[in-house]
Order: structure tokens, then sequence, then C-alpha cells
């Protein structure tokens, strides 16, 4: 009996990772009108829902075999204006306009860098590993501000009124150069280790979810600060003097 022949994938399965990444958008656009109303809150919560539409986009392109180019390209303009164009306006309405031209320029420069980061993932994604991004990834840039916003109550009365406004431009220049460096960051695209030790990861997860689900606004700023901070840490004092280690060894003249 001859076997029938598979009948083709409809057309409009591809639309479903596009919705996702529709919404991302629409989120980011939401932000920047709220952040123009001064509900600075409402649009932090935009830029993170927009992570999470942005996270399961590519997920839903992956599980159901419709990634395409167009998803891509589309994909990276929608994350430009969620995570570049909306945290920018949002920090400069928020702290950085009595900067001055100086917090303007801070501003611009998120979306540049942004746009830059971009395009070296579009241009690079073929050819470098998955375990890590080179540079900070621009929705973490994005998630850094959003929950210092949420993270602001926390913090003593006399720091928001003198410190609060240095270090927010501090943090954008920051943020900013982060994400055009060569800083390794993890991508947690490769499950080796989880795989390996299912349970403990499990317990890890579970654990770290409690946690940041109990004081949200609290701790979510507090662990992508630590996210921010990894990227260095492991560059420079693990990924650095292992590089300079075998670069040693591959001198040495055989005996």
């Amino acid at each position: 009996m001859a076997k029938e022949k598979a009948l083709p994938r409809h057309k409009g399965v591809y639309i479903l990772p596009n919705l996702f990444t529709t919404a991302s958008l629409f989120l980011g656009f939401m932000g920047m009108i709220w952040a123009i109303e001064g509900l600075y809150e409402y649009s932090a919560l935009c830029i993170l829902g927009s992570c999470l539409f942005d996270g399961l986009d590519g997920k839903v392109a992956r599980l159901t075999n419709t990634t395409s180019e167009f998803g891509v390209q589309f994909d990276s303009l929608a994350d430009l204006v969620a995570f570049g164009a909306t945290p920018a306006l949002t920090m400069y309405l928020w702290q950085l306009h009595s900067f001055g031209t100086l917090g303007l320029m801070a501003s611009f420069l998120l979306i540049a860098c942004g746009a830059l980061r971009l395009a070296r993932f579009n241009v690079q994604s073929a050819v470098t590993s998955k375990k890590f991004f080179v540079g900070l990834p621009i929705p973490a840039q994005a998630s850094t501000l959003a929950t210092l916003i949420l993270f602001t109550p926390h913090l003593p009365e006399a720091w928001i009124s003198g410190v609060l406004p240095t270090a927010c431009l501090v943090l954008v220049y920051v943020l900013s150069f982060l994400m055009v460096s060569t800083m390794r960051y993890a991508s947690f695209k490769e499950y080796g280790f989880i795989k390996a030790h299912p349970f403990s990861s499990m317990v890890t997860v579970i654990l770290l979810f409690v946690m940041v689900a109990s004081r949200p606004k609290m701790l979510g700023f507090l662990f992508f600060l630590g996210y921010l901070i990894s990227g260095p840490i492991y560059t420079l004092f693990i990924l650095s003097p292992r590089s300079s280690k075998l670069l040693r060894e591959s001198q040495k003249e055989p005996s």
C-alpha cells in the first residue's frame, strides 16, 4: 500500500509566533503612552510584559516549526521599540530630564546601543555559541530599568530625592556600554547542567521563583542586577584567565 503524501503545514500557523511579537510591540507602545502620562510603574510593567511575550514568540516558533527570516526581522524591530525606545523615554521623563542635554544623550545612547546590539546579534547568531550572549541582551537591559522603577518605593526618602537621579544616569550609561561590549552573559539556552542534575536544578528554580514571587518589586531588581554583574565577573575573572592559560599552553614548544 502506497504511503500517503504528508499534507503541507497550513501557512496560517506562521501567524501565531508573530502575534506574540505584535503583543510585545503593543505593550512597548502602551509603555510609552503611560510614561508620557506620568504612570511610570505601568510603563515598567509593560516592559516586563514585553519581555514575557518576546520569550514566548521564539519558543512558539520553534515548537510549531514556523521560524522564518521575516519573524526574526520583525522580532528585532519590535525589540527596538519595546526594549530601546520605551525604557529610554521612560527613564528620561522619570529621572534623566533634570540633567538637561546630558540626560537626553543618555536616553538616546540607550536606543542607539540597543540597535547596535540587535544588529550584531542578527549577524553573529549563526556563528557564535548559543551558550552565551556577546554583550548584555537588550531585554535584560530594559528589565533592569523597569524593575528599578518598581524597586524605588523601597528606598529611603533621602535617597530618592538625592541619590536616585545620579544613579539612574550612571546606570543608563553603564547599560548602554554593556550592550555593545564583548562581555559574556549566560543565555540559558543549553540545558546540559539541568539534564545532568535534574532534581537539584528543579529545586533551585522553585526556590528562586518563590523568593522573587514573595517580594517581586524588591527581589526582581536584585535578580537583574545580579545578572548584570555576572557578565563582567565571568568574562574578566573566569574566561580571561582560562583563555590566557590556553594561549600559554599552545605557545609552548613540544618536548
